[in-house]
């Protein structure tokens, strides 16, 4: 009895070892038949498998990765104790010689062809810049480094030694250290740059200018922000060395007018856009321009900086027409702005027949009246925006006039206006009735029209023919004296509506005064507004 108790364990010993070696087999012909169907063999392709993906990829490559390759081996080895040395019997068969162990997969980023690696690294530029991604991305393997290093993605850079607030000397040293590292990279990785920024540079601006005309020919824009020193000299070189220079935005920099002129002069029969800051030199600037110095101009815009500049600007309209045929974009923000001078008659000019965006924004006394802005737009009739806030001497009437016939945006908003001025109280009709059906952004913000007017004007986009919706996603209404009925109305003619501002509309009840984004939102105020006029007062 004792003999036949002692071999029951050796039975149960073999058992385990004549099924341990079976179950791996099952286990390992089902996990060969798996990835055989994912990639079969000789279709010249093959997995990888990572942390949270599977990648079938091409060309040549190891079928499994380090993690199965281990648990194949696990399933291999023989149990430890006795079991191991009862071993099946079985017969003798031919088996296939083992395959030759592989080296360490180098990972599925190092697999991925250099040009596809270089595209997927040109979505990420396109969104967030080339730095900081690039220079991080080139740090991961050789592979990255190489795709990170392709001049074609550095075609967008900006460049600032973000010192404010340093002492003048730290500046300096700073600028200098930079300097050294820009000295590098143009001519490695900036020979493709298209846009370049420069943003508080005090000392070093022409050393960098310097290198940007030495090493980067397709240049086609340039930004200089908050920077000193620029001379003529260094425009005129950069624009002989750089052919495809075409943009120029010298806004908030201490530039002379003559390095300006100087630049325009040498390059001005490409020049497409420009972007100056308002100043006592700027007028060279803009004589430069009626001379026809730049005449396939498209976008100018001259704007006030941070210290408002009260001397007004003279620019006659009729010379800019002349000077600048191909405008499409002019903005002349927050300027006092002189049209012609006074008492004096001045002819209609040819216009602008390009110009789609007119930008006449100021918060200060405005001189733009009706008959400027016919002379400004007697020639416009693809107008798409029109910005004429704090222009208060534009009416309805003067608008109607207008030749344009499929605007988009019309921003009238009165911000800050003094409460002397005597605003027009009808005509808002005209407006709509025009442009209901092109019409996407309105804004009447802080206007004086009545009740009863502001009701007709709204109305006009209830009565879309065809049944179709109007296109309006966008209205101010704030400080207006909008009634809740209007508001519904226009809510539930306009499904596209975004953007609703009730603010300060004194006849609106008490908690919908206020700005509303998203149709939720918009939605939720026509529900509020539908609820207190059911309720009895």
């Amino acid at each position: 009895m004792a003999s036949a108790a002692a071999r029951r364990p050796r039975r149960k010993a073999s058992r385990r070892a004549r099924s341990s070696p079976l179950a791996g087999a099952r286990d390992r012909s089902a996990e060969d038949w798996w990835w055989d169907r994912l990639a079969p063999s000789g279709s010249e392709y093959h997995l990888l498998q990572a942390d949270s993906m599977l990648l079938v990829l091409p060309g040549p490559g190891p079928s499994r990765s380090r993690a199965h390759r281990r648990a194949s081996r696990r399933a291999q080895r023989p149990p430890s104790g006795s079991a191991a040395a009862a071993k099946p019997r079985s017969r003798p068969r031919h088996e296939p010689a083992p395959a030759p162990e592989q080296g360490p997969d180098a990972g599925w980023g190092d697999r991925i062809p250099l040009e596809v690696l270089v595209q997927i690294f040109g979505l990420l530029v396109a969104a967030d810049g080339p730095m900081p991604f690039l220079s991080r991305a080139a740090r991961v393997c050789r592979r990255w480094h190489e795709a990170a290093s392709q001049p074609a993605l550095w075609h967008t850079v900006t460049l600032s030694p973000s010192l404010a607030g340093r002492a003048v000397k730290g500046n300096v040293k700073a600028e200098k250290k930079l300097l050294s590292s820009v000295e590098w990279l143009m001519p490695n990785r900036f020979s493709q740059l298209q846009r370049l920024t420069l943003i508080h540079w005090k000392s070093q601006v022409h050393p960098v200018l310097k290198l940007v005309s030495e090493s980067c020919p397709r240049l086609t824009f340039l930004k200089l922000s908050d920077c000193h020193g620029v001379t003529a000299d260094t425009l005129v070189m950069l624009a002989k060395a750089c052919g495809q220079l075409h943009s120029l935005n010298l806004q908030h920099s201490m530039v002379e007018s003559t390095a300006v002129v100087s630049f325009l002069e040498e390059a001005g029969s490409r020049m497409r856009k420009l972007w100056l800051t308002y100043s006592s030199q700027t007028t060279a600037i803009l004589g430069a321009l009626l001379s026809s110095c730049c005449p396939q101009l498209q976008v100018l815009e001259v704007s006030t900086g941070i210290n408002h500049n009260s001397t007004p600007l003279q620019l006659p309209v009729e010379a800019l027409q002349k000077g600048c045929p191909q405008l499409q974009v002019l903005r002349l923000l927050n300027l006092m702005w002189l049209p012609k001078p006074s008492g004096q008659v001045v002819a209609l000019g040819p216009g602008f027949p390009s110009l789609e965006e007119l930008c006449l924004a100021s918060s200060t006394c405005s001189f733009v009246s009706n008959e400027v802005l016919g002379r400004l737009l007697h020639g416009s009739p693809n107008l798409r925006l029109l910005d004429l806030r704090g222009c208060t001497r534009i009416t309805p009437a003067g608008l109607h006039d207008l030749p344009c016939q499929e605007l988009e945006q019309l921003h009238l908003g009165l911000y800050g206006v003094l409460d002397r001025l005597t605003l027009v109280k009808e005509g808002s009709s005209l407006l709509t009735q025009k442009w209901y059906h092109t019409l996407r952004e309105l804004d009447l913000s802080g206007q004086g029209f009545s009740e009863k007017d502001l009701e007709q004007a709204l109305a006009a986009f209830s009565g879309t023919p065809g049944g179709s919706h109007p296109a309006l996603c966008s209205l101010n209404l704030r400080a207006t004296r909008v009634t809740p009925n209007t508001v519904s109305s226009v809510i539930s003619s306009c499904p596209g509506l975004l953007y609703l501002n009730l603010e300060s509309c004194r006849c609106l009840p008490r908690g919908l005064k206020r700005a509303y984004q998203g149709v939720e939102e918009v939605q939720w105020c026509l529900k509020q507004l539908l609820t207190s006029h059911a309720s009895p007062s």
